[in-house]
This record gives structure tokens, sequence and C-alpha cells, in this order.
């Protein structure tokens, strides 16, 4: 069974995302601030994090930092469940190193989806191993700068609009690099290519 934390002040809401997440055989980890959500994060090293962003204790960013900077809690998946959709907010989050981030009120469906996509690439990501300190180990596929910086997030699970947001340009703009990615490295689409990269960055990673 899988283990969920959720960082969120709102007893109300902590308490439905508990129902929704134990409805579908997950097992919930509750913390009411940021900083009892980093404590359990370090103890409990869940499968996956959601979490609010305005919280009294540390808030959301700060705690994303705290995590992302402790190795044993650094590649947890990590989506953020927020009322800030502002577009300034998003990238200040992507930045961070968010998996991802959802805007209340979120479809129950939607954070299931965003939940199973977030578990996939990580246990993808435990299989090949990869490092994504740097892009630099792509471009030996013959990809440039800027490619290798779109392979990298997108082989992270990054969206387009998500690898536009921490790369500073349109998701329009990363669709058609996508499309030079693909054809360079001779694949058919997001999937195919974002294997490559995890299998490159493995390798380089050794």
């Amino acid at each position: 069974m899988k283990k969920i934390l959720v960082i969120e002040d709102e007893p109300a809401m902590r308490s439905n995302l508990r129902d929704i997440l134990e409805l579908e055989h997950f097992h919930p980890i509750l913390a009411a601030n940021g900083t009892a959500g980093i404590a359990a994060a370090k103890n409990d090293l869940p499968d996956l994090i959601l979490c609010d962003v305005l919280m009294p204790e540390q808030d959301g960013h700060e705690v994303l930092a705290a995590l992302r900077a402790h190795p044993a809690t650094a590649r947890i998946p990590f989506i953020f469940l927020t009322a800030k959709g502002e577009h300034a907010d998003v990238r200040a989050g992507m930045n961070l190193g968010a998996d991802d981030y959802l805007v209340k009120p979120v479809r129950v469906a939607d954070l299931l989806e965003a939940i199973a996509a977030r578990l996939d690439r990580a246990q993808q990501h435990g299989t090949f191993k990869a490092d994504f300190k740097s892009a630099v180990p792509l471009e030996k596929l013959g990809l440039s700068a800027r490619e290798s910086e779109i392979l990298l997030w997108v082989a992270q699970g990054k969206s387009n609009f998500e690898t536009g947001i921490i790369l500073n340009i349109s998701g329009a703009t990363v669709k058609k690099h996508l499309e030079h990615i693909y054809e360079k490295l001779q694949v058919e689409g997001r999937n195919p290519a974002a294997i490559v990269a995890l299998e490159t960055l493995s390798g380089a990673g050794r």
C-alpha cells in the first residue's frame, strides 16, 4: 500500500483528502502544517507528498526546499495542491522542484490521475537510477543545449506547459522543440523519448 503524506492546514480539506486516498487504497499520513509535514516526510518516507502552499509554521515552498535538500526525501514526488493558481505562483513552485501543481478546487479524477502519473514516473526513475542534475549528457544524443534541457524535464514527467514555465518559454515552443527531438531520436512520441533520456542519464550517473 503506497503511503501518501498530506500537508494541509485546513481540517475539512485534510479530512476530505484522507477519505479520497483511503477509498483508493492508499495509506494517508496527515500533517496540519509545514513543520509537521517536514518531520513526517523524514520519519515516514512516503511514496508521494500532497502539500498546500499557504500554511502556518512553514509554507509549502519552504517545505519543498527543505525536503529537496535532504537526501532521504529529495526524490519523493511532490504535488502542490493550492488555491494559488497565478502563472507566477506555478512558476515559483516548479522552479523549486515540484512535480505537479494542482489548483483548488481540483476534481477527484484529476487528483488521482496526477498521483498515478507521478508514482509511475518515480518507479521508472528507480528502475533507471537516472541523474537529473545536468542536461549535458543528453547532448551526446545529437540534441542542442535547449533541446537537452527540454528533454531533461520531459523525462521527469513535466508537461509542455510546466516545462515552458521552468525554462521561461511558451508551451508551443516546447512542443515545437519536442517534434525536432523525436525526429533526431527516431522515436514516435513523448514516452519513448523519455525512456531514451532515462537510459542516457542512468549511464551518465555510473
